[in-house]
């Protein structure tokens, strides 16, 4: 049978699709996750894909039903119903992506030029004589002066110089940070950087090359303080009540940090000595709780930080076990709750110099947005909550086997998809705003987010209305999947905390939503989330859905930036002076504009 070779950008997936096959078949066959809720049925439009090169079949009813001509035009498809008829060349749309592909996608590499804070210097030294009796330090300050300008030498590094020299034959790497000698080894040496996202609920850490920029490795882990509270303002509480509870918070942080960078190293066959430099960034909370900073005065108006200025620290003075002189950079602060992660999501995404009137927003357990044009940002922060994680939902897990990620309802039936295609065992957030889209849709909740009696899997127990996603007898007599009442409120809740944050910002600025010429959604959880599911509920602006771009953890890839150029900081600090604040409690109209925010409904559809 004739068979054509077939490439899936971005994840640089290749092989042979038989004639007879479909693109879905074939992205299945090659290991490419597309999202087909519909099981290849064109009924769930969500196997989006472009043909950049190639022929392909001719589209479908369902398809023209699906994409205008203009998009037809510049080839986007249905997986499901296409088959090609030459060797193809496909992009795949993060949206159409599976989680764990989706994930791949964001260690996808950024186009920078390199200038890292930290420069790596060849030394060949003469050894000392009885003619020559200089110190090993000034021996060596004296070779590296030819090529580079160097003061000093870190005195962990200075503490171990003498017997290293000898063992390596007096040829040494010298690692030279502002003028100071952070870190002496063998030549050649890897010279690796680590990035940090602090995130409250998660921290991801990226394991970089400093000599070319490569990401190396990619990991994430929840954040243990999570055990105090799972949001900000419950560890701030802690720290306040209890006296060790500062200590307590710190140690968590830094022993996660520790931890991550071994499993990082280990991952490549590296060495904690071998990382010079971090970069790390996080919310205003977890950036002072992280370097032991007081946090009370975050808890009361008007919201200061300790320090809004970027900090360069040593890092062993943080607890952190890294290249003997190794330095921490933090970014800056922006205010009380908007810190040096949105500072980051907005130097990766460049929504600053973005055409028109651009809407960010880095979503997960606390979410800000930033609205900006013509150069003007400014942001607001929203204390979202856990239920974007699947917290404080009776079903709800993180983005793991077997948790359901897609959902949809065709003719009163469920259909859903997994993480890993395993069988269910909970729902993660994005399975859980599909669902409720869904079940606004199909009239089980009215606007309010009543939940009515009008569908069979509709039930009681415990004396509230639960909807059934996956039944009993469906999971062999495991207790069922389902949807309940109090999940509904928790997420009209959640979404209501976003909607109003946008609200807030437009109105400040005498705008409306048509205005907005592109949403950028970041964050872990905004990575997955269906964007239609999101405008259905109400939870973002009835917008066209080529506006919306949602481009993962732009907050870890900001880190990145700022860990592989000296010029990217420069431009955090210019970014954090310029953002403007808006305290969302002191908005007017605030809580009129909460309470409506709950009902679940579009922004074009707020009659009743």
């Amino acid at each position: 049978m004739k068979s054509y070779h077939i490439e899936f950008e971005p994840l640089g997936r290749r092989g042979e699709c038989p004639a007879g096959q479909s693109l879905l078949d074939c992205a299945q066959k090659l290991g490419v996750g597309l999202v087909s809720i519909c099981g290849g049925r064109g009924l769930c439009h969500s196997c989006r894909i472009q043909v950049l090169n190639g022929t392909v079949s001719q589209p479908t009813s369902i398809e023209r039903q699906k994409f205008s001509l203009p998009e037809l035009q510049e080839g986007y498809r249905l997986a499901c119903q296409t088959y090609p008829t030459s060797d193809c060349k496909l992009w795949v749309p993060v949206e159409s992506m599976s989680t764990s592909q989706r994930t791949q996608v964001e260690g996808l590499e950024l186009s920078i030029n390199l200038d890292p804070p930290v420069a790596v210097y060849h030394l060949q030294l003469s050894p000392p004589s009885l003619s020559d009796l200089w110190g090993d330090a000034e021996r060596v300050l004296e070779a590296l002066n030819q090529q580079v300008h160097c003061l000093t030498i870190d005195i962990d590094v200075l503490r171990n110089l003498s017997p290293r020299l000898r063992s390596w034959n007096w040829q040494a790497q010298a690692s030279v940070r502002n003028k100071e000698i952070i870190a002496l080894s063998s030549w050649p040496s890897r010279q690796l950087g680590l990035a940090i996202d602090l995130g409250t609920t998660k921290i991801a850490g990226y394991l970089v090359d400093l000599s070319n920029g490569h990401t190396l490795a990619a990991k994430g882990v929840m954040n243990p303080q999570i055990s105090y509270g799972e949001d900000v303002v419950s560890r701030i509480s802690h720290v306040i009540d209890s006296p060790a509870g500062g200590t307590r918070m710190h140690k968590l942080a830094v022993g996660a940090l520790g931890k991550l960078a071994t499993e990082l190293c280990n991952m490549v066959d590296a060495k904690l000595k071998e990382i010079v430099e971090v970069v790390i960034v996080g919310n205003t909370a977890m950036h002072h709780l992280l370097l032991g900073l007081p946090v009370e005065q975050l808890a009361y108006s008007p919201f200061v930080p300790a320090v809004s200025e970027a900090l360069d620290i040593k890092a062993r003075d943080i607890g952190l076990h890294i290249a003997p002189g190794a330095y921490v950079h933090l970014l800056p602060n922006i205010a009380g709750f908007v810190g040096a992660d949105h500072v980051a999501m907005l130097l990766a995404t460049e929504v600053g110099q973005a055409d028109g009137l651009s809407l960010a927003l880095d979503i997960g357990t606390n979410t800000e947005i930033c609205l900006a044009s013509d150069g003007k940002m400014t942001s607001v922060s929203c204390a979202s909550g856990p239920a974007f994680e699947g917290g404080h939902i009776k079903d709800g897990m993180r983005a793991a086997k077997g948790a359901i990620e897609h959902f949809r309802m065709e003719n009163g039936e469920v259909q859903f998809q997994t993480v890993d295609g395993a069988p269910p065992v909970g729902i993660c957030g994005s399975g859980i705003f599909d669902i409720l889209a869904q079940l606004y849709l199909s009239g089980v909740l009215d606007d309010k987010g009543r939940m009515r009696n009008n569908h069979p899997r509709v039930r009681t127990c415990e004396g509230q209305p639960e909807f059934v996603i996956v039944n009993e007898e469906e999971r062999d007599g495991r207790p069922a999947i389902t949807i309940t009442q109090q999940d509904v409120r928790e997420l009209q809740l959640a979404k209501a905390a976003i909607q109003t944050g946008i609200q807030v910002l437009l109105e400040a600025e005498n705008r409306s939503e048509e205005d907005i010429k592109q949403v950028i959604i970041a964050g872990a959880f905004g990575t997955y989330i269906d964007v239609s599911s999101a405008v259905v509920i109400g939870m973002l602006p009835s917008l066209p859905l080529n506006r919306f771009r949602q481009v993962g953890n732009a907050a870890g890839a900001g880190a990145k930036l700022a860990l592989l150029s000296c010029g990217k900081r420069a431009e955090a600090q210019v970014i954090a002076r310029q953002v403007g604040y808006i305290e969302l409690a002191t908005a007017p109209r605030f809580m009129q504009t909460f309470v409506e925010a709950t009902y679940i409904r579009s922004h074009t559809n707020k009659g009743g």
